[in-house]
């Protein structure tokens, strides 16, 4: 035997290393889609599952790019099978997930799960420690392409080795998969997960309030917070952890709150623009059956988007702070820049913003300002506008030749 595991050594790599080439081609730009969690956490089932992809697909949704519909948590049985098998509770999905992947994918969508580097997932049922390549091959079996994997119940494993193992298990499985990784930033992750997953938690939970801490939840403008003491750029750019961001590696600040009950609608579209200025993936995580058409707008809204995904992948950074404003800017493909205008304040106010200090723009440029559908003068002036309380203005900014 030791003489042949040099010979299956051998012949593996070549296999392995042809496959992780195949994943190396995913997630070019940040991941978009639906997860379930943030609205239905454990009360998931495959009849809202299947009429939350039947309303993306008819409302602009998919269109617009979210093509991930991932199931997180508490989707399975809370013990495995005889085999030692994954077992999707049968009374949340009487079809199987190989059905409902098999719907998704019918329907021009990607299919998306959830698991856990520990014992148990957070919600308490079978997570994937020492079932990793069972795992994965049963997830390829069900046509899983993307993968969100928790870090619950963990208890003394290394954050590296562990997701690591599972994304050598997908590789062997051989079914390419975004591999998201949710670790919640401990360990830095940034620094390590490049070569092992498609995307990282920075921070913990999100939760649809403005500022807000509850449990371990935060509100949106806090995460963002906590995003930019991590890139801390200390010359005008952005030398902190959005320098591990770009193509195929994203720094993921959660999961989108826009749309639920806790934000108002200029909260909700702040969130997004900011989420836009970080190159975060865009997991939807409202209601998506029952959201008002201004909710829509700004979620299919193909000038914000095309910010987030922007194929240079650079992600951008708070230029200024000041009580009661926020200039954030993001550098884009062809010389083109973002700047998003955020009032922190109470109440509704007059933001302007100066461009002479910018001296990154390199030269004057033409204003767009996405919500508005307008273009609004140049560069050369100041840009003004009446913000409500915690609402944006979400500029592109074009050179002029």
């Amino acid at each position: 035997m030791k003489k042949l595991l040099p010979l299956l050594l051998a012949a593996t790599l070549p296999v392995l290393t042809a496959l992780a080439q195949k994943f190396e081609s995913l997630a070019l730009t940040p991941p978009m889609g639906f997860n379930t969690w943030n609205t239905f956490a454990s009360n998931l089932n495959e009849v809202v599952v299947m009429e939350t992809a039947d309303t993306m697909a008819k409302n602009g949704m998919r269109d617009a790019g979210y093509n991930y519909i991932v199931l997180d948590d508490c989707w399975s049985l809370k013990e495995r099978d005889a085999a030692g098998n994954l077992v999707p509770d049968p009374a949340k999905f009487p079809n199987g997930l190989k059905a409902l992947g098999d719907y998704l994918h019918k329907l021009g969508f990607k299919f998306g799960i959830y698991s856990c580097a520990g014992s148990k997932t957070c919600g308490g049922f079978p997570a994937s420690q020492g079932h990793e390549y069972q795992d994965a091959r049963l997830f390829a079996s069900w046509g899983v392409d993307y993968l969100k994997y928790d870090w619950c119940n963990t208890g003394t494993r290394d954050p590296k080795e562990a997701y690591t193992t599972m994304r050598d298990a997908l590789f062997a499985a051989g079914r390419p998969v975004v591999f998201s990784i949710c670790e919640w930033g401990g360990s830095k992750p940034w620094e390590w997960a490049k070569d092992v997953g498609h995307l990282w938690r920075t921070t913990g939970d999100i939760t649809d309030c403005y500022d807000c801490v509850q449990r371990w939840e935060r509100g949106w403008k806090v995460i963002l917070d906590l995003q930019y003491s991590l890139v801390q750029p200390a010359d005008g750019q952005n030398n902190g952890i959005g320098q591990y961001a770009g193509p195929g590696h994203w720094n993921d600040p959660d999961m989108l709150e826009v749309g639920n009950a806790g934000l108002t609608f200029a909260e909700s579209r702040a969130h997004f623009s900011l989420w836009c200025m970080l190159a975060a993936p865009l997991m939807a995580g409202n209601d998506v059956r029952h959201m008002t058409p201004e909710i829509l707008a700004v979620m299919t809204d193909r000038e914000a988007i095309a910010i987030d995904q922007d194929p240079a992948g650079k992600e951008g950074w708070r230029f200024r702070a000041e009580p009661g404003r926020e200039i954030w800017v993001r550098e884009l493909s062809n010389g083109d820049w973002a700047v998003a205008l955020l009032n922190t304040g109470d109440q509704p106010a007059d933001l302007s913003i100066d461009f002479g200090p910018m001296w990154f723009l390199g030269g004057t440029c033409q204003i767009r300002d996405i919500w508005d559908k307008k273009d609004t003068g140049t560069t050369a002036q100041p840009f003004t506008k009446r913000l409500a309380s915690h609402d944006v203005a979400l500029l592109r900014l074009k050179p002029i030749k």
